[in-house]
């Protein structure tokens, strides 16, 4: 006997609610997957993961009052190298578009069966971008014009969620400590990253985005 087993794979997750990280632990763990450490907000993660080595890192959008996009964009230079992919309860091109320019080598709603994310696992391992049959179809639908939308900073992102929750552009300045001109100035390049046209559909989208949540 040469001893030659395959090296298990080490996940470490992402996901601010305790009951779906123990599922999920329990499914993988069934798959022969190990779980090397979970966190359930950003700060957690960003000190555990160098720590825990993992062949691949797997995170949640939503993470309380945090971003799971801004993880991403943390990650990749944190442990450069390593597959980044998403386990989202969220459907909306807004979403998926942003994770794939944040850094994500796949996305897996959370309403696909369990086959679908062990696959998305092995094609993010395997140096593919994996997108489920749900975010295949979301970003299948999307017009071209859409599609490959650059990152949002962290703080367009903050701007953007505003937006969907119907602040005006007095409340957000308010709230960021900022001045409107300066809000309008996130708007512009919100819009032209998006490629939305004019603050109506803006607004629109972004509605649309936080009514996914």
């Amino acid at each position: 006997m040469s001893g030659d087993t395959p090296t298990p794979i080490r996940l470490f997750m992402v996901d601010d609610h305790p009951a779906v990280r123990q599922g999920l632990r329990l499914l993988l763990e069934q798959e022969g997957i190990v779980i090397c450490g979970e966190a359930g907000d950003t700060d957690a993660a960003l000190e555990q993961i160098p720590a825990a080595s993992p062949d691949l890192v797997m995170v949640d959008l939503s993470l309380g009052k945090e971003s799971g996009l801004t993880l991403l964009r943390t990650l990749t230079s944190l442990v450069s190298g390593v597959p980044l992919l998403v386990y989202s309860m969220h459907e909306d091109a807004f979403h998926i578009e942003q994770a794939f320019s944040a850094g994500a080598s796949g996305y897996v709603t959370k309403r696909e069966i369990s086959s679908v994310l062990t696959f998305a696992i092995g094609e993010s391992l395997a140096g593919r971008r994996y997108a489920s049959p749900r975010a295949k179809s979301v970003l299948e639908a999307m017009p071209p014009h859409a599609r490959g939308a650059e990152p949002l900073s962290h703080r367009e992102l903050q701007v953007y969620k505003f937006l969907g929750e119907g602040y005006t552009t007095a409340a957000i300045a308010e709230d960021l400590g900022v001045s409107r001109r300066t809000v309008d100035s996130y708007y512009a390049r919100i819009q032209e990253k998006l490629g939305a046209h004019g603050m109506e559909e803006l607004r629109r989208r972004a509605a649309a985005a936080r009514a996914a949540e």
